[in-house]
C-alpha cells in the first residue's frame, strides 16, 4: 500500500492533480474505484474540495477543524487504521491543508504505520510564486524541503523567463527532488503520475 501525500499552498491546485492521479491510477486497476483513498484534510468545518471529488466519483475521507501535521496527528493515524482494516486500498493520496508541512504527516505516519511507502509530492503556483514568497518564506520553505517530487503548476500562465526564474527560486530550497512543470488544468502527461507512483521505489533502490 501506498500513500502519497500531495502538499502545497492553498490555490496551487492540488485537487486538480488529485483528481487526474486517481483516474491514473484506476486507469491501470481495471476501473476499481476501491483501490484508491482520497483523504482530505482541511482547516474550516466546509470543504469544497471534497464535494467536487465525490461528484467525480470518488469517496473521500476528511479530516476538518485542525491540521493533521499538528494538532490532528493523532486522529489521522487512527484514520489511517481504519481505512487499511475496512478497505485496504492499494493507494491513498492525502491532500493536506494549505498551511501543512508535509514532512510531519511523514513523520506521524512512519511513528504510527512504519511499514507503509510514503512520499512526498508538492505543488507550487507558478503565476503566484513570486508574490507569496516573501510573505510566505517560511511556509512554502517547510511544504518544498522534504518533497520527492515538486509540481510547478500553471505554467501556461506565465511566459519562459517567470518560469525559468520561479524553478531556480524553488530548487533553493530543494534542488534534489524531481521537477516537472505542468498545467493541472489541462491533461498531465501520465509520466508525471509514474513517477509519484514509484518514487519511493527509487528512493530505496
Amino acid at each position: 500500500m501506498k500513500i502519497i501525500i500531495l502538499g502545497g499552498f492553498l490555490g496551487s491546485g492540488k485537487t486538480s492533480v488529485v483528481l487526474q492521479l486517481a483516474k491514473h491510477f484506476i486507469s491501470k486497476c481495471s476501473n476499481d474505484s476501491t483501490k484508491v483513498v482520497i483523504l482530505e484534510n482541511e482547516i474550516g468545518d466546509v470543504s469544497v474540495d471534497d464535494k467536487l471529488l465525490q461528484n467525480s466519483g470518488y469517496e473521500v475521507a476528511n479530516l476538518f477543524s485542525g491540521c493533521v501535521c499538528c494538532t490532528m496527528s493523532g486522529e489521522l493515524a487512527l484514520s489511517l487504521h481504519r481505512i487499511i482494516q475496512d478497505i485496504s486500498p492499494e493507494l491513498i493520496i492525502m491532500e493536506a491543508s494549505g498551511v501543512a508541512y508535509p514532512h510531519n504527516i511523514v513523520k506521524t505516519i512512519n511513528q504510527s504505520l512504519p511499514d507503509l511507502d510514503c512520499s512526498i509530492t508538492c505543488v507550487t503556483d507558478a503565476k503566484r510564486w513570486k508574490r507569496l514568497l516573501r510573505p510566505m518564506e517560511m511556509l512554502l520553505e517547510g511544504q518544498l524541503a522534504a518533497a520527492d517530487i515538486i509540481l510547478i503548476n500553471k505554467i501556461d500562465q506565465v511566459d519562459q523567463q517567470t518560469l525559468l526564474d520561479v524553478e531556480d527560486s524553488i530548487k533553493a530550497f530543494n534542488d534534489l527532488a524531481k521537477f516537472f512543470k505542468i498545467s493541472a488544468a489541462q491533461t498531465i502527461s501520465p509520466l508525471v503520475f509514474e513517477a509519484m507512483l514509484n518514487m519511493e521505489a527509487e528512493r530505496i533502490n
